[in-house]
């Protein structure tokens, strides 16, 4: 612990060091400011990531979320350039003899309905100097032109085709970064956090890709602004809505359709976006004879309204819902609720501010008519944030900002719902939470080769009270029993009742986090990074697999909060004239304060979760490629990770060596080899086609490896935990998008989308089951696989 801290220090005295060279620098010049709001011509959106620069120097910007941007330069004459992916670029004389407000509108290549040209979100040169790195973008229009299964638009499953991304398995909507866990990655629409991605237990994501205007995947070098997760952070934005003209947007597909309206209000003051989504797949059961239901919905809201050119109002809301029932006897139904109202506030031409009140909430229910009771659990939170950003000049730019969240989770309400059901009525407890935080975050160029990306955040953890906490001997809720060689839970021997107003356990930590990038020439550049990130609240979940039934936990007293140091060190490269470019990066992770399970833990309908595990330590290790092919009729790219994801759980205060003898383990998210390679190839007006090709190591499994017989009874012995590997993943998805509609100047566009989801029919196992052939008596392995190949077709249509 002590190098660790040694360490820690070290880079907060090189934050603080740089972020007074900042301060001096800032004000070492008397510069003119020009600043504005860059916009889409069509629609008015605003447009985040744009690059805005003055030719012929280095000093540039690039937009915020909110569209805004600043630049601060000396005294003189300068062409102003705009430049956004897929728009035509737009350019000005400005002669800046003082503060300037420009606000500038640009113009798509082409308005034709999901055409595609896959590059970089950036101007490469501004890629290549900017202190990020581990980041991922996709622009909206790539992600509708991949071919997914069922023909459905799925942001999540395009993410897990780029490096240092993988999926759970086969139709899941969950997603593993550089070898963390589901939990472990902060999922946000509009701000507001998602605990569930998934509907119809990971067949589609619940993001409603109409709904959505841009994404942005953290793998490291999370920004100081994010925090309370260790492994990734998925910022997702709606759209504002259309205000300029009306606009509908829909798609008809095989077992679920959507629609989407937007228009401008308040008199052009303001815009509206109203999307939603339903499936039809229930109908289509009952067409076949099935007594079941699987059905879903999803609803996205968000207005807007301008006070006056420096303050706007945005209101934003997802209403997403999942059901299902089995043949009248098992029943479920799980959901997101979510809403956001922002305050964009403008002081001047340097200062930028946004406060967000945010409520988020994710509930399931669980019925069983043969045991005639319900089961609902619940977690939500109110969150209130602040964030600002200053633009000191070209050369130092400022975050900083406060966020507070309340946490309310509900493990479980047990409830009878008939006059026969032997189940009693259980309330397991309520847990409470609060998390807070402050950060302050700098972009600094050094030079005009030289940049880096410093800040520092402090998070504070209270486990509230409000309800009673058990008691164990000697804090030992877990012993190891040694003759019988495994662990045993133990009994409480009192309980102790906190009242809301006191405090179970508190934590706190510093979160530094520091990104450097170095231009080595035109065309290449070198990063590093460094992050230190904290996670107060856990899932307890022993699949490896989001399902509806999971349960969030707060740390306390048994469950310490997860800590996580990540280093990154990465070479990025354009080549012919930028037609292609080349990442390449090392990252290497550690993460304390990991809980696993003991061997036939019980984590459903649990008061004392704390009698089921135990705390260890994981890390990751490994190298990404993605080669791109940027323009042309031909775009895509390849994507490669080489990696290793490990665990290692020892007995602790319980005793004993822990879970496979305290030696490192494979985590279920480990996967050897990951090759993605996705094309888009356009023939012409008409027609354009897709392609993913997938090959991945085996996940992780345990499998049996003997048995013997007791008392009659034959008893089956295991390998090591995870020392097993399911059969390697592969698979082949094809597209093609017909566009009859050569008018561009007609209103009404629509195309045709054929699909193909794993065209050479691969099996890919699911699980592996093992059992005893009733016949021959013979042991025997079942695998179970989810899809085969899987054709599709949809319309989508825009007005």
């Amino acid at each position: 612990m002590r190098k660790k801290n040694a360490k820690h220090q070290l880079v907060y005295v090189m934050i603080g060091l740089c972020f007074l060279m900042g301060l001096l620098s800032a004000n070492a010049q008397n510069n003119f400011t020009v600043s504005g709001t860059l916009r889409d011509q069509i629609n008015g959106e605003t447009l985040f990531g744009a690059s805005i620069y003055l030719k012929g120097t280095t000093i540039g910007a690039v937009t915020n979320e909110y569209g805004f941007y600043s630049i601060s330069a000396p005294a003189g004459n300068y062409t102003l350039v705009f430049s956004y992916m897929g728009y035509k670029e737009n350019s000005m004389e400005i002669n800046l003899n003082s503060d300037q407000k420009i606000d500038m509108e640009l113009e798509e290549f082409s308005t034709q309905l999901e055409e595609v040209e896959v590059v970089a979100e950036e101007p490469e040169r501004a890629i290549l100097r900017k202190p990020e790195m581990s980041i991922s973008k996709l622009n909206i229009k790539t992600v509708k032109q991949m071919p997914v299964v069922l023909g459905e638009v799925d942001i999540i499953k395009s993410l897990q085709v780029l490096p240092g991304v993988n999926k759970n398995g086969e139709g899941s909507s969950g997603f593993h970064v550089r070898g963390g866990a589901v939990d472990q990655n902060l999922v946000l629409l509009d701000e507001a956090i998602i605990y569930n991605t998934s509907h119809l237990l990971g067949f589609f994501s619940v993001f409603n890709a109409d709904a959505v205007k841009d994404l942005k995947l953290y793998k490291g070098g999370i920004p100081a602004k994010f925090g309370g997760r260790v492994s990734s952070v998925l910022d997702v934005r709606q759209k504002d809505g259309n205000s300029k003209d009306f606009a509908l947007t829909g798609g008809i597909g095989i077992i679920s359709s959507r629609l989407a309206a937007e228009g401008p209000m308040f008199s052009d003051k303001g815009s509206f976006l109203v999307a939603g989504r339903g499936s039809y797949a229930h109908l289509l059961l009952k067409m076949a004879g099935e007594d079941n239901l699987a059905s879903f919905y999803d609803l996205n809201l968000k207005t807007n309204y301008s006070l006056n050119k420096n303050n706007r109002l945005f209101l934003s809301g997802y209403f997403g819902r999942d059901i299902f029932d089995i043949g009248g006897s098992f029943s479920s139904s799980y959901g997101n609720a979510s809403g956001n109202l922002r305050w964009n506030h403008i002081f001047n031409d340097r200062l930028f501010s946004n406060l967000s009140l945010i409520y988020s909430n994710y509930d399931y229910e669980l019925g069983i008519e043969d045991f005639e009771f319900d089961w609902i659990s619940s977690i939500q939170n109110y969150h209130a944030k602040y964030d600002l950003k200053y633009y000191f000049n070209d050369a130092f730019k400022l975050d900083f900002g406060v966020s507070t969240i309340k946490y309310v989770f509900d493990p479980g309400q047990i409830k009878p719902t008939g006059p026969n059901s032997a189940i009693n009525e259980l309330q397991l407890d309520k847990k409470r939470a609060l998390e807070s935080a402050l950060y302050v975050s700098a972009e600094h160029k050094l030079t005009d080769r030289l940049s880096m990306q410093y800040g520092l955040r402090f998070s504070h953890f209270n486990r509230m009270g409000g309800q009673p906490l058990s008691e164990y001997l000697d804090d030992r809720p877990l012993v190891y029993n040694e003759s019988l060689r495994l662990y045993e839970r133990t009994d409480p021997i009192g309980e102790t009742d906190f009242k809301k107003s006191e405090s179970i356990e508190t934590f706190s930590n510093f979160e530094p986090r520091l990104s450097l990038a170095y231009q080595l020439n035109d065309d290449s550049s070198v990063k590093m990074g460094y992050t230190r990130a904290a996670q107060y609240i856990h899932l307890l979940s022993n699949t490896s697999s989001v399902t509806p039934i999971d349960v969030w936990t707060p740390s306390g007293k048994y469950i310490k909060p997860q800590l996580s140091d990540q280093y990154a060190l990465g070479y990025f490269r354009n080549f012919r004239d930028k037609v292609f470019s080349m990442e390449v990066e090392a990252f290497y992770k550690t993460v304390d304060n990991r809980i696993d399970y003991i061997d036939g833990s019980d984590l459903i309908g649990n008061n004392t979760i704390e009698r089921e595990i135990l705390n260890g330590e994981s890390r990751a290790y490994g190298v990404e490629l993605l080669l791109r092919k940027n323009e042309g009729a031909l775009t895509g790219w390849v994507a490669y990770t080489l990696s290793k994801a490990e665990q290692r759980t020892f007995g602790g205060n319980a005793g004993g060596p822990g879970i496979n003898n305290g030696n490192w383990y494979r985590t279920p998210f480990d996967r050897t080899h990951d090759v993605s390679i996705t094309g888009a190839y356009r023939l012409n007006d008409k027609w354009s086609f897709g392609a993913n090709a997938i090959f991945q190591t085996g996940r992780p499994v345990t499998y049996p490896n003997g048995q013997y017989q007791y008392e009659g009874i034959s008893v089956a012995s295991y390998s090591d935990r995870n020392a097993d590997r399911l059969p390697t993943y592969h698979r082949l998805d094809v597209s093609a998008t017909y566009r009859p509609n050569k008018r561009p100047d007609k209103k009404w566009k629509g195309e045709w989308v054929f699909g193909i989801y794993n065209v050479y029919n691969r099996k890919n196992a699911a699980s592996i089951s093992f059992g005893q052939n009733f016949e021959t008596g013979a042991n025997e392995a079942t695998r179970t696989a989810i899809f085969g190949m899987v054709p599709s077709v949809t319309y989508n249509f825009k007005f």
